[in-house]
């Protein structure tokens, strides 16, 4: 039989994982919908309905790291800035619509109606008062549609991977460097954003989000849930993305690159491109997980950005295994529900006598504690333990 005769075996066929990853999503999501207070059950709160949502949310963020770092080999310190902005990108919608209505209700009972001028003036004051002004940044031109905010979310991210990594990628910028690099563009965007004439509210970030503009009838309970099954979604569709991206050829060309750049480049494939598409799609993947995050958690302001928050990310993915999908996966979900136990006082202090050892100050000692033994006795991540498990079995 000739090669090109052999049958083909399936995509699931060749990534049993990718099956095994969404029955488990969907098992895990059908039941925390019947058990939220949203269906009258109550046995799940609706605040830590938020809090998975958010977690899943940043799973998705953590597998588009774990493409450009443990497959690519492009160690970015700077994929939670492209998250950051498509949560400021949605946010910026939500607050504008909310206290359009605010300020439409205020002003209803007035004999004269108000003019589309001071309906603006009114909306401007309300929400940027806090910085004492009153004026529309230019930044919040679309800011009334819905529709263009939602295209920012995947655009502006996009745009700034796309200019950044060519840019990079061009000058064969590699290694720390482009980790340096990364970082620098992270705190450069950070510190602009920590300016109040940045025309984002500076310090104060935005507020309100978890309260959907037309929805308020229907209570926190029902709009929390709707974004986790929304996380959910994308999650499963990131996954799918990214498991048929690395399992393709790109995928082997991508991997190539991590491991010997210099032979792939000889072999005469332009691996500049390689890099910068997938630079470019993390970004966006980060953009659109950013986007769903902040309206959960009802607030973002700069320090979301700060080069820590890309730091910790990396953190994720190498505690859960780089280089495997299920592994940013677990390394996400795993840190983000232990943080929240830790710094939400879900964990007893413990009293030495001599002293007290207090989990919220104590948390990122523990949590870099966990990244140096795992770099150390298992530099596979979690993900690499499983696969020991699996292939003993």
């Amino acid at each position: 039989m000739a090669l090109t005769d052999m049958p083909r075996t399936s995509f699931i066929a060749r990534n049993p994982s990718v099956l095994y990853f969404l029955a488990a999503l969907g098992i895990f999501t059908a039941v925390v919908a019947v058990m939220s207070d949203a269906t009258g059950v109550g046995l799940i709160s609706t605040s830590f309905v938020k809090t998975l949502g958010k977690t899943l949310c940043l799973c998705l963020v953590a597998i588009a790291m774990d493409v450009v770092w443990g497959y690519c080999g492009i160690l970015s310190l700077g994929h939670f800035a492209f998250f950051g902005i498509g949560g400021y990108a949605i946010g910026m919608w939500l607050m504008y619509a909310r206290t359009e209505i605010i300020v439409a209700e205020s002003l209803a009972g007035q004999v004269i109606p108000p003019t589309t001028q001071e309906m603006s003036d009114a909306i401007g004051n309300q929400i940027f008062g806090v910085v004492g002004s009153s004026d529309f940044p230019l930044v919040w031109t679309f800011a009334d549609s819905l529709f263009i905010q939602l295209a920012f979310v995947v655009l502006v991210p996009g745009l700034l991977a796309l200019v950044f990594g060519w840019l990079a990628f061009r000058s064969r910028v590699t290694g720390v460097y482009l980790s340096i690099l990364t970082q620098a563009m992270t705190l450069a965007l950070s510190l602009y954003l920590f300016q109040n004439d940045s025309g984002l509210r500076g310090n104060n970030g935005l507020s309100g989000l978890q309260n959907i503009p037309g929805y308020a009838d229907s209570g926190q309970d029902v709009v929390s849930l709707a974004f986790f099954l929304a996380s959910a979604l994308a999650l499963a569709l990131g996954y799918l993305l990214f498991a048929w991206i690395t399992d393709s050829k790109l995928g082997n060309i991508i991997q190539a690159i991590r491991d010997d750049e210099s032979r792939v480049r000889f072999l005469g494939y332009h691996v500049e491109s390689y890099k910068l598409f997938v630079f470019t799609i993390t970004a966006i993947v980060a953009g659109i997980a950013g986007a769903l995050y902040y309206p959960q958690a009802g607030i973002i302001n700069p320090a979301e950005i700060a080069p820590i928050a890309s730091i910790y990310l990396a953190v994720w993915v190498a505690i859960g295994g780089r280089g495997r999908l299920y592994g940013a996966v677990i390394g996400a979900a795993l840190v983000s529900l232990l943080s929240s136990w830790f710094t939400g006082g879900g964990a007893p202090n413990i009293n030495l006598g001599f002293y007290t050892i207090q989990w919220v100050d104590w948390w990122l000692v523990l949590l870099g504690l966990t990244f140096v033994l795992v770099t150390l006795f298992a530099p596979k991540g979690i993900g690499g333990l499983f696969d020991k498990l699996a292939r003993k079995s």
